[in-house]
């Protein structure tokens, strides 16, 4: 990775990584100057994303359980020391939902996580399995920052934390996604809203990136509905996440949500999130 420009770090759910590529994904690719990529959504195989990424790119891939569903992905320009894939207990199947990697930069330890959190559905088996991930990455993100101080969390957490991060949050204060039961995660995490900790090390200390940069603003909105003119209204939900350590989130230069200039430009129902770290 140069040493002469601080490390660019990207993350997009792509909703399926190959017709990602049909639409674009690889014409902003090229023009982005990514050190390391992370991906969610994948749908695809190793194979896939080798021969979509070209040479360039030293991947990672973790595939879910079920086929075509899921999968995360980590690309970067230098290759990993050592990844893990395992998350919460050995019962619980995290396939496809968590990538973790170590990188050497310009002499330092960082830790990258790609993770996709389940979307859920309230009252349905499919909100217990979100909650129980959400337990597992509770337990494992103090043990992140133990083995590295630069660490980060990034991807699709399915969770709007707070009323900025919705534009509709009223009418979605009982749907997954906006559940008060799924906020107060990230009040565990970040620090509960309108406390003086809140995203200044407070919960388990790690800090919102996106919300550091942007301030007290609504958005900026990282997913859209398909249906509808809810990208051309913004009518959106920042559903995309980089959580820094206290130390890399110091570090930060730049963040930026590449939203696409025209509905028929999009490629994912995702923008990516990208921030510049000066390690």
């Amino acid at each position: 990775m140069p040493s002469a420009k601080p490390l660019r770090i990207a993350s997009v759910n792509t909703n399926g990584v190959r017709a990602a590529y049909r639409k674009g994904m690889g014409d902003w690719l090229a023009t982005r100057d990514v050190d390391i990529l992370a991906i969610q959504e994948v749908r695809a195989s190793l194979d896939d994303l080798e021969g979509l990424l070209g040479p360039d790119w030293n991947i990672l891939h973790d595939a879910a359980t079920a086929k075509g569903r899921a999968g995360v992905a980590l690309a970067s320009r230098k290759a990993a020391s050592i990844h893990r894939v395992e998350l919460g207990a050995e019962e619980f199947d995290s396939a496809g939902r968590w990538l973790e990697a170590d990188y050497e930069v310009n002499g330092r330890l960082v830790t990258v996580v790609s993770t996709y959190v389940h979307s859920g559905e309230t009252d349905t088996p499919k909100q217990v399995e979100k909650y129980k991930f959400l337990d597992a990455m509770l337990k494992r993100m103090p043990e992140l920052t133990t083995h590295s101080p630069l660490a980060v969390v990034l991807g699709d957490l399915n969770v709007g934390h707070r009323t900025l991060d919705i534009k509709n949050w009223r009418g979605n204060k009982k749907h997954a996604g906006f559940l008060p039961e799924e906020r107060e995660y990230f009040d565990r995490i970040l620090g509960a809203e309108g406390t003086a900790d809140y995203n200044a090390g407070g919960g388990l200390g790690w800090i919102d990136v996106g919300r550091k940069w942007a301030g007290e603003v609504e958005g900026p909105y990282t997913w859209w509905s398909q249906r509808g003119q809810a990208f051309d209204n913004d009518t959106g939900w920042r559903l995309d996440y980089q959580l820094a350590s206290p130390e890399l989130a110091a570090s930060v230069t730049d963040y930026a949500v590449d939203r696409a200039a025209a509905y028929d430009q999009r490629w994912s129902d995702h923008s990516p999130v990208v921030v510049d770290y000066a390690i």
